[in-house]
């Protein structure tokens, strides 16, 4: 049974930073790309980060790209997301996800998110 469990969300002031992290079981975690998406109420999910089942590749959407870096720990099974130089329009609910597609915004299985509130 696939669980992902994220963690680390929090309340902070505009211009700070969080670490989110995602521990996984369940499947082999090791073969799955993996991604980070967002829905903050009333709008679409927004995928904004993914990254290769090694690690090797990472891509990101321009609301994030140079703010966030998302990383994985194989051996943890775990999936991380670094955000700093934080907005108020990053608020939102956070949710990691296994990639059914590489880099493609087509999510499996996700889990039951993290909150992220950015005061200005």
């Amino acid at each position: 049974q696939v669980q992902l469990v994220e963690s680390g969300g929090g309340s902070v002031q505009a211009g700070g930073s969080l670490r989110l992290s995602c521990a996984a079981s369940g499947y082999d975690y090791n073969y799955y790309c993996m991604a980070w998406f967002r829905q903050a109420p009333g709008k679409e999910r927004e995928g904004f980060a993914t990254i290769d089942n090694d690690g090797s590749t990472t891509t990101y959407g321009d609301s994030v790209k140079g703010r966030f870096t998302i990383s994985r720990d194989n051996a943890k099974r775990t999936l991380d997301l670094q955000m700093t130089s934080l907005k108020p329009e990053d608020t939102a609910m956070y949710f990691c996800a296994t990639l059914r597609f590489c880099r493609r915004w087509d999510f499996g299985y996700w889990g039951q998110g993290t909150q992220v509130t950015v005061s200005s």
